[in-house]
């Protein structure tokens, strides 16, 4: 079959940073109505119901040991992902959310380094130092603005999910090739489910059934982003869908915008396009990562 041309595999991954876009607003909403670990919780048990009936009724074959290890990473990473990003999104605006985890592809080339031992060039040096002087900006805008400890708090609980952003882009690649898009979004939902569940003694609250809508609706944006994004990255190179991912600033600062009446304020809008010329810079220094194109 002749693949799809590069236009429209950007397009798709393009799309699917929309719909993640808007999940991340109704995920904000929830967050502060329920709590977090509660959104998250109910959206992602939700998710597996969806994801599961889908996956069983396209009978898709169970996956290998190597493949399952890959979900089960993944899955972990998500969850510590998630829960710092929600919980961050809930105390900031979101498109100074967004324009922090925006690090993550640099973030993603120095753990190459730590953990496969790559030598880091200049141009990756330089662009991580570009990308530093943006987040410092942007935190410099709370200071200015003089918002509260729980925003620090809240952008300091970004920059972490961003990290583990960084470790998800290695495995993105390395999933999409070798598993289907309805196992990805099956596998990676199921996983949450099951961390955030060991908690659910401690932390679970039931939600009122008004918020129910939302979840179900938020449980079926993250299912369509995940199943997008893992087809277009099974037919694309990761370097060449990166910069997909700087729309979602656009899309946040519309959000923000209608949904939760945020401005955007000129020290996010600057420290954003720091943070992504540091980027671009630095992932055009590498333009042959092995982290961006690993396959198991």
């Amino acid at each position: 079959m002749k693949p799809p041309p590069p236009a429209i595999v950007f397009a798709v991954a393009t799309l699917g940073i929309a719909v993640f876009s808007s999940m991340d607003a109704v995920m904000k909403g929830l967050s502060l109505a329920i709590g977090a670990y509660n959104a998250i919780l109910w959206r992602s048990l939700a998710g597996t119901v969806i994801t599961g009936a889908i996956f069983l009724a396209a009978r898709t074959p169970w996956p290998t040991r190597a493949v399952l290890r890959v979900h089960l990473l993944r899955g972990g990473i998500s969850a510590a992902m998630s829960i710092l990003f929600f919980w961050g999104l809930a105390r900031v605006p979101m498109a100074q959310a967004v324009a922090l985890t925006f690090v993550a592809p640099l973030a993603a080339l120095l753990l190459a380094a730590l953990l496969l031992h790559e030598r880091i060039g200049r141009g990756t040096l330089i662009g991580s130092g570009v990308a530093l002087a943006g987040i410092a900006i942007i935190f410099a805008g709370q200071a200015h603005a003089a918002i509260g400890p729980e925003a620090l708090l809240g952008s300091l609980a970004v920059l972490g999910s961003a990290l583990c952003y960084a470790w998800n882009i290695i495995l993105m690649r390395q999933q999409a090739q070798v598993a289907r898009p309805i196992e990805i979004a099956f596998f990676q939902t199921a996983i949450v489910a099951a961390i955030f569940l060991a908690a659910a003694p401690v932390f679970a609250t039931p939600p009122a059934a008004g918020h129910w809508p939302a979840l179900v609706g938020a449980a079926l944006l993250a299912t369509a982003s995940l199943m997008l994004l893992s087809w277009a990255y099974a037919r694309g190179r990761a370097s060449d869908l990166a910069p997909s991912e700087y729309t979602a600033f656009v899309w946040a600062s519309l959000l923000g915008w209608l949904v939760f009446s945020e401005t955007l304020s000129p020290y996010t809008l600057g420290g954003a396009a720091l943070i992504i010329a540091g980027c671009v810079a630095g992932l055009r220094a590498r333009p042959n990562a092995p982290i961006l194109e690993t396959s198991l």
